[in-house]
């Protein structure tokens, strides 16, 4: 070929032919969604970046690509590979805590011991009949927003939560912002939580923890149970009083905090509003804690999986400028008693089902 002024031996033509076939593999793989491709696109830009040192002269402009390749490949590790926030969220998943199975299903005896009008959205929700909840693990797609003049950015998420003396909440997000990535991993096990944002996996943009964050989780372990796992209200820590024929009032606690959340109920028995004051807002730079109302409308209910549940949820903040949404999303599935990836989250039965164990439970005489 006249264009090439330097001359090409067969073992370095053949070195050429494996740099471009790891380069197609790394790109297919990238298409294919396989987490772990930034490996093999590592290996393309080095072996891509070897040969076109070799001709230089014919091939230097090779190297712009691969630059920008690398920054592909960067990105990858950092989004996927053994540091991101993703593995640790996969990692956490894997490891938590194992609960025991409860012996048998919920039945309308074990209603009987809730208020009328929780025992009837239990009820509605399709728990009777079904195993105890001793976890789940869902998924998510929405959008959210930092303040009520800040654009909505889109998101997908999915969670692990499981219950038993320790309860613990994983959630993981993938959004969008200004075309960037961004993602969000909250954890709360053993009572601590702690939320850490990354912009495009490197850059921190928020990392907050300590007893303001500890609270807030509380109150959102809280709202999961009652949104989204109705059926583990029947054990949970928590001492109801009724309000009025559509209003409860829950006191929840878990370890050194105490919560209370206001649900209101629709006349078909649906939950459709939860709202505590007990939750604080986490500023952008994630430096300060300013606690604020809270409230999570719930609407469209109809059959995921095993359960009905409500599909279509907000999250709202309620500050001295008025209220604005800053969440809404879209349950897409959900499973109860499975982690992430499938994998089992209960141990083996344990025999008769403790009906008390001093958590505090209890109902209103009302």
């Amino acid at each position: 070929m006249t264009q090439l002024a330097e001359p090409i031996s067969t073992g370095l033509g053949a070195a050429w032919l494996v740099a471009a076939v790891v380069t197609v593999a790394a790109g297919t793989l990238l298409l294919a969604h396989v987490r772990w491709w930034w490996v093999v696109g590592s290996l393309s830009v080095i072996s891509s970046q070897v040969v076109i040192v070799t001709s230089w002269a014919d091939a230097k402009v090779g190297t712009i690509m691969n630059v920008i390749l690398l920054i592909a490949v960067i990105y990858g590790w950092a989004s996927q590979g053994p540091q991101s926030a993703r593995a640790e969220y996969c990692r956490r998943t894997r490891g938590a805590p194992e609960t025991a199975h409860a012996d048998g299903v919920v039945t309308e005896i074990d209603l009987e011991r809730l208020p009328t009008l929780i025992a009837a959205y239990v009820r509605q929700s399709g728990a009777v009949g079904q195993p105890f909840v001793q976890a789940f693990h869902a998924k998510f797609h929405g959008r959210i927003r930092g303040g009520s003049a800040r654009p909505w950015m889109t998101f997908t998420g999915e969670q692990v939560n499981t219950y038993g003396a320790q309860p613990s909440r994983l959630f993981f997000m993938d959004a969008e912002m200004l075309g960037l990535p961004v993602e969000v991993l909250h954890v709360f096990e053993a009572g601590a939580a702690s939320m850490r944002v990354r912009a495009c996996s490197l850059v921190t943009m928020v990392d907050a923890k300590g007893p303001d964050m500890d609270r807030a989780e509380t109150v959102t372990i809280f709202n999961d149970l009652c949104v989204l796992a109705p059926a583990a209200l029947i054990d949970a820590p928590t001492i109801w009083h009724v309000i009025d024929e559509n209003h409860v009032r829950g006191t929840y606690t878990y370890g050194a905090n105490t919560i209370t959340a206001e649900l209101t109920f629709n006349d078909a028995h649906e939950l459709i509003n939860f709202v505590s004051d007990d939750r604080a807002a986490v500023s952008s730079n994630g430096k300060s804690i300013t606690p604020q109302r809270w409230s999570t409308p719930i609407s469209d209910y109809r059959p995921v999986g095993q359960s009905r549940l409500g599909t279509i949820g907000e999250g709202h903040w309620h500050t001295s400028d008025g209220e604005f949404a800053y969440l809404e999303y879209t349950l897409d599935e959900i499973t109860y008693n499975q982690g992430s990836g499938g994998h089992s989250l209960t141990g083996p039965a344990s025999g008769n089902r403790q009906r008390h164990n001093g958590l505090g439970r209890g109902r209103d005489p009302a």
